[in-house]
């Protein structure tokens, strides 16, 4: 008896490692997650189910039961057609019976096809899909599930019919294995006392809604990791949203100004503003190297030029090995356009913009310095801490995207000082971004 309880334990064991190591590929979570499947992806979905099953079926058999805990076949075959329907159940039950049958026990076969087939008629049953990740691993909560006020019958029906479904599979496999012996195989003996038997029937259970569980908890593992990933991408297109709309406005009035009086100049700042707004297009990529990136800037402050005249002066000093490095879109525009509007512009002499990048090891550091009015003392307080006035606005969108992209492995310095200007300094990793690894 003793001896016989282990093997029940170590079988329901050997359902819970089968189902843990059998998700760890990225495919087959993504596999599961799919409810509706095309003839090809059901294939594959049988395919996994048979590696899982199969090789424990076939060790039983060579080894003459000596390794009967491992026998799974009644127990894939049905997780089977309930998670991939019809097609998956039949497939998976037939091939699974497959080294049973060679070795005499011919009932397995149709038996095991007739169980998967049953597991496809109980995901039929569900009227929502995810009513099959929910069957409770204890018997008596799927029954009570039918009383609880508020829970939709159809859904606790269907819970209770796959315990009965379970049970009767057990049952007629008892009932087949002492009428055909030893033409299919049972962990029961005849004349075993009904604990045992009500252990065989449990052990079962466990060994079909242990799997379920395991793999409805990696469902939902990789849904949580999706609806983050999409939730940085919706944080980084809001962020992407709030780039000042001041420049498209200014841009235009000196463009409908020049229209009348140097129509050649129009043109050339229509063309160049058109780049700059198919680059804003393109910055749901969220990376471009720092060459496409300073491209940009140029076309940028092309415009800002012919705003400015010789008020504005740009100075560059950008290490060649930098510019094949990915740098966030439109990471610059915001800074640059800061020193222009907040700093330069107040001046009455104009100022200088200077852009620096350098390549340091596997990091790139990028500043952007004027030598502008400077920011006072307490709005820089204000916008080291996060505030978002007019010059806040910018440096705070920045901080937040970079904060999305690579989580705390960046690092941002503001220097600034009244009537002197301002300085910030950003450095990133070469390496790829955690939004990058996730899209």
């Amino acid at each position: 008896m003793q001896e016989y309880l282990i093997t029940l334990l170590v079988k329901i064991g050997v359902a819970a490692a089968i189902a843990s190591v059998g998700v760890r590929s990225n495919a087959v979570k993504r596999m599961l997650q799919r409810e509706e499947r095309t003839l090809a992806q059901r294939f594959r979905l049988s395919l996994w189910f048979i590696s899982l099953f199969l090789p424990g079926v076939a060790i039983r058999v060579f080894t003459r039961t000596n390794y009967s805990a491992l026998d799974l076949g009644l127990e894939g075959s049905l997780l089977s057609g309930i998670t991939g329907g019809y097609f998956c159940g039949l497939m998976t039950g037939i091939v699974v019976a497959l080294p049973a049958m060679m070795s005499g026990e011919v009932a397995s076969l149709p038996f095991f096809a007739i169980v998967g087939v049953g597991g496809g008629l109980l995901r039929d049953m569900a009227s929502d899909r995810e009513d099959i990740w929910r069957f409770s691993p204890f018997p008596d909560v799927n029954f009570f599930r039918i009383f609880q006020p508020g829970r939709e019958l159809r859904s606790a029906l269907l819970h209770a019919a796959f315990t009965l479904g379970v049970f009767a599979a057990e049952f007629l496999r008892q009932v087949l294995g002492r009428w055909t012996p030893p033409r299919l195989f049972t962990l029961a003996h005849h004349g075993d006392p009904w604990p045992l038997l009500l252990g065989l029937y449990i052990s079962t259970y466990f060994c079909i809604t242990l799997p379920l569980k395991v793999w409805n908890s990696t469902r939902n593992d990789a849904r949580l990791e999706e609806q983050r990933r999409l939730l940085m991408e919706a944080r980084l297109e809001a962020l992407a949203s709030q780039i000042n709309p001041h420049f498209l406005f200014n841009t235009l009035n000196s463009i409908s100004t020049l229209i009348r009086i140097n129509p050649e100049q129009a043109r050339t700042m229509v063309t160049r503003l058109a780049r700059i707004m198919r680059q804003r297009l393109r910055s749901q990529e969220h990376f471009t190297p720092l060459r496409e990136e300073m491209a940009f800037i140029d076309d940028y402050l092309s415009i800002e030029l012919v705003r400015f005249g010789d008020k504005l002066r740009v100075l560059k000093y950008i290490d060649p090995l930098a510019f094949d490095m990915l740098v966030p879109s439109m990471l610059l525009q915001p800074l640059v356009e800061n020193s222009i509007r907040h700093g330069i512009s107040g001046k009455v002499d104009g100022g200088t913009i200077t852009l620096r990048a350098k390549r340091n090891n596997d990091r790139v550091i990028i500043e952007v310095e004027d030598d502008g009015v400077g920011i006072p003392e307490a709005r820089l307080a204000g916008i080291l801490a996060g505030g978002t006035d007019d010059r806040g606005i910018g440096v705070t969108n920045v901080k937040e995207r970079l904060k999305v992209l690579y989580n705390q492995d960046y690092r941002m310095l503001i220097d600034s000082q009244p009537g002197r200007g301002t300085r910030i300094e950003i450095e990133l990793p070469e390496m790829q971004p955690r939004l990058r690894a996730v899209s």
